[in-house]
């Protein structure tokens, strides 16, 4: 992969996955959306946001996000970049949308508008997130109600391509340090029940891959990711977790033409740190050290612990901190912001310590 140019300030940089906990406040205002102006709506949600960002800096993290807040879910931001979907709420509260009719721009630039804000309100380096092209075609194609606009699958995830690949333009404009694309897709490939249903799981984890490389081939000038979710999120609803180890997709993985891969590894289901030693040499890790399990708060000593453990197979200029997965999987997840604060205050206190013994 060509330099993105983009080199960290420190050693052990530290920050989130994307996602944080909605505080009851901001759950109320998204509910609340269509009974506001949309003036009295913005100015809430900027000033949520501005408390998302200023709770991580307070926690000591070098690159933000604004935590997601501005979004109903992280896959159907897809449904206000583009027309063509039906949406509405599951009995649960959660909300869906299914593609319809052939998908056209609607608000292009809403995620970089997203990115704009949250350069005027911090100084710190900052990821913004997509979600992968794949997913969008598990999570918005209906084999029945979308078959009249895309008969396949795979027609929808292309028409969605170009949308996104607008979108990263723009936020490559915006001096993004990260962007983020998010694909728990891919990652159900290492569980050996998930493969066993597929006809040809390998099939299934390369087309994801090349889509991605689709959507960010040509983006030079920016620091791509991807997140390798293992719904460790799903926990917080109680949702099952998908088990198995990354070796499945390590040839899918080095294929990826991205700079940085974010993996979830404080779950002992997700199989021993020594695999990153076969991953391409040129990626960087965002490496999952923070449990985001509701209840259980690391100490500072057991992150310490699993940086160090990865350091073995690892060069140290390769590892971000970051938690497992976002803390606030949906719009509506409760979890607690103060647990989660004193999670990444933990994380922070670890790579302080992590950077007296490498640096």
């Amino acid at each position: 992969m060509p330099d993105p140019g983009l080199p960290y300030d420190v050693l052990f940089p530290t920050g989130v996955v994307g996602s944080l906990p909605r505080p009851g406040f901001v759950r109320d205002l998204i509910a609340q959306r269509a009974f506001l102006t949309e003036a009295r709506y913005q100015a809430r949600m900027q000033a949520a946001v501005s408390y998302a960002v200023a709770l991580q800096e307070q926690a000591g993290l070098d690159i933000v996000s604004d935590g997601e807040w501005w979004r109903t879910s992280y896959f159907g931001v897809m449904a206000e970049l583009a027309h063509g979907f039906e949406q509405g709420v599951y009995p649960d509260g959660r909300p869906y949308a299914v593609v319809v009719d052939e998908v056209a721009p609607r608000r292009p630039g809403v995620v970089a508008e997203e990115a704009r804000f949250l350069r005027g309100v911090t100084n710190s380096s900052f990821k913004v997130t997509l979600p992968a092209p794949a997913l969008l075609g598990e999570r918005l194609w209906d084999p029945n109600r979308s078959a009249k606009a895309y008969p396949r699958r795979e027609d929808f995830i292309d028409a969605c391509i170009p949308i996104l690949r607008h979108e990263l333009d723009l936020l490559s404009q915006h001096k993004v340090t990260i962007v983020q694309i998010d694909d728990p897709h891919l990652c159900l490939f290492v569980d050996p029940e998930v493969r066993a249903r597929h006809p040809d799981a390998d099939r299934g984890a390369d087309f994801a891959v090349a889509k991605i490389n689709e959507l960010v081939d040509g983006f030079d000038g920016v620091k791509l990711a991807v997140h390798l979710c293992r719904r460790a999120g799903a926990r917080v609803r109680g949702e099952a977790h998908h088990s198995g180890a990354y070796d499945p997709i390590l040839p899918q993985l080095n294929r990826l033409r991205v700079h940085q891969l974010t993996m979830e590894f404080t779950a002992p289901c997700a199989g021993d740190v020594a695999v990153l030693a076969r991953l391409r040499e040129d990626f960087e890790v965002g490496l999952g050290c923070v449990s985001c399990h509701p209840g259980e708060v690391d100490s500072v000593d057991a992150i310490v612990e699993r940086v160090v453990r990865a350091c073995d197979v690892l060069a140290p200029t390769r590892v971000l901190l970051n938690p497992d997965c976002g803390f606030a999987p949906g719009s509506g997840a409760i979890v607690d912001i103060d647990e989660v604060y004193q999670k990444l205050k933990n994380q922070s206190a670890a790579a302080s310590r992590l950077r007296d013994r490498f640096g």
